[in-house]
């Protein structure tokens, strides 16, 4: 017999990380969450709607988890460099995220807590790049630069398309410094 959950909507974000850790977000179904979380089929569909509705609260969560990790670098002292590794950690820690968020083919792109949370992270991202002087006052090609790098190379790790025995934020710290080698603070 299903039991209550004191925080389903928690428990079934937590079972989604999990199955498409296993298995990528293409192949998670409600059902399968559901039986994941000891509940009712119909348990998942009355915090998110459908499939769509939960990768869409995941990907918000993603970018929430993504502006924290971005802001906390900046806060802590680093530039921009520190912000990429950063990012390319939050990518690694938090992989069924990360394939989720920048994927909108898998949730809805007009949801307002998705929507307030990408700019979340999409300011933090500016913020930090718009505090390196050398930036100059449009610093639309940097923040273009800078989260292509960080992206490309987290997506080439996470994908293995890009082998390496080196520790992923080592090296995206290593080709941060060769590519700008004068950003770092």
């Amino acid at each position: 017999m299903p039991y209550h959950h004191g925080d389903l909507r928690r428990t079934m974000l937590t079972a989604a990380v999990d199955a498409i850790t296993e298995s990528g977000p293409a192949a998670v179904s409600l059902r399968e969450l559901a039986r994941r979380a000891g509940v009712s089929n119909a348990a998942p569909a009355h915090h998110f709607g459908d499939k769509a509705g939960l990768l869409t609260a995941l990907a918000a969560e993603g970018y929430d988890l993504l502006a924290d990790a971005i802001t906390g670098a900046r806060e802590a002292g680093g530039g921009m460099i520190d912000m990429g590794v950063a990012y390319v950690r939050f990518a690694i820690e938090h992989r069924a995220h990360f394939d989720v968020m920048f994927r909108p083919d898998y949730y809805r792109t007009d949801d307002e807590e998705l929507d307030a949370a990408r700019t979340r992270a999409g300011d933090a991202l500016a913020a930090g790049v718009a505090a390196d002087p050398r930036t100059g006052p449009d610093n639309r090609l940097a923040r273009v630069a800078a989260w292509s790098l960080v992206h490309g190379y987290a997506t080439l790790v996470l994908t293995g398309a890009l082998e390496t025995d080196d520790d992923p934020t080592v090296m995206a710290r290593s080709i941060a410094r060769f590519l700008f080698p004068h950003t770092e603070k």
